[in-house]
């Protein structure tokens, strides 16, 4: 298993034959991985590094506490810092969560304990959500004076539904994984301790499909996600349009009626 730093607080490591799934793994134990300006630079870093990578099929977002997958923002940091100086650390923070939201291929996040606020909103930047039965979500930003910036706001209702969001926002309430699953906030919960384990699994059969396709698949959803029927369908056309002639196709369809596994070409 390779690994990369970046940063003190942030790790890439590959998994799988070809090191086809990547793990983005928050590396801040002492502090429960909150989030601070030099995190969200790691984590932006991070995803920088991976996004064009055409070797990373899917990436798993991983936490390295025992207790905690992420607690959010560094709220001891931000309580040392001048109005001006956040408004400056600002872009950094938007960037750490925009880098995960952006990824192009698919994301899946590996949660256990506390996932608040921020931490949260990591998770949610994800397309796909594995707690384990530790796992403790929720956006309790207003219970502080702010709300969710990372995305809260639009992520969740995207996941639940606007009055569901609503509830859970203006409550600032923390969900178990039991009650997280039924809500939709979570998409499966493993045994306490097998949340890595189980999203790894997912990663890897994620993986063994054409990496041209994933992507395809993943910016479809995406684009299209809130459009009328009409152009959503036009999305997915445009889409459609950029794997039917492109090598995987081609291998894929191959391999199909040669009976084998397919070797995808990634173009």
């Amino acid at each position: 298993m390779d690994e990369v730093r970046f940063g003190e607080f942030v790790a890439v490591r590959r998994h799988g034959d070809g090191g086809v799934v990547a793990e983005l793994v928050l590396d801040r134990p002492k502090a429960m991985n909150a989030v601070s300006t030099e995190m969200a630079r790691s984590i932006s870093a991070a995803c920088d590094a991976l996004a064009p990578d055409p070797g990373v099929r899917v990436v798993v977002l991983s936490s390295t506490h025992e207790r905690a997958f992420c607690v959010g923002a560094d709220l001891k940091e931000r309580n040392s810092l001048s109005d001006a100086e956040l408004v400056r650390q600002r872009p950094t923070a938007r960037g750490a969560y925009g880098g995960v939201l952006e990824l192009p291929m698919p994301t899946i996040a590996a949660v256990h304990g506390f996932a608040l606020g921020g931490g949260f909103e990591l998770a949610l930047a994800c397309d796909v959500i594995v707690a384990d039965e530790t796992a403790v979500v929720g956006l309790p930003e207003v219970s502080v004076g702010v709300i969710p910036g990372g995305g809260g706001t639009q992520l969740l209702p995207r996941r639940v539904g606007a009055a569901r969001a609503a509830e859970l926002i203006f409550t600032a309430r923390r969900v178990g994984a039991a009650e997280a699953l039924s809500l939709g906030l979570v998409d499966s919960v493993a045994l306490a301790g097998e949340d890595r384990l189980r999203a790894l699994e997912l990663a890897e059969a994620m993986a063994a499909n054409s990496p041209v396709g994933l992507r395809a698949a993943k910016r479809a959803l995406r684009l299209g996600h809130g459009m009328d029927l009409a152009a959503g369908l036009e999305i997915e056309d445009a889409a459609w349009r950029t794997v039917a002639f492109s090598g995987d196709r081609a291998e894929g369809v191959a391999a199909f009626n040669e009976k084998r596994k397919p070797n995808w070409p990634g173009q």
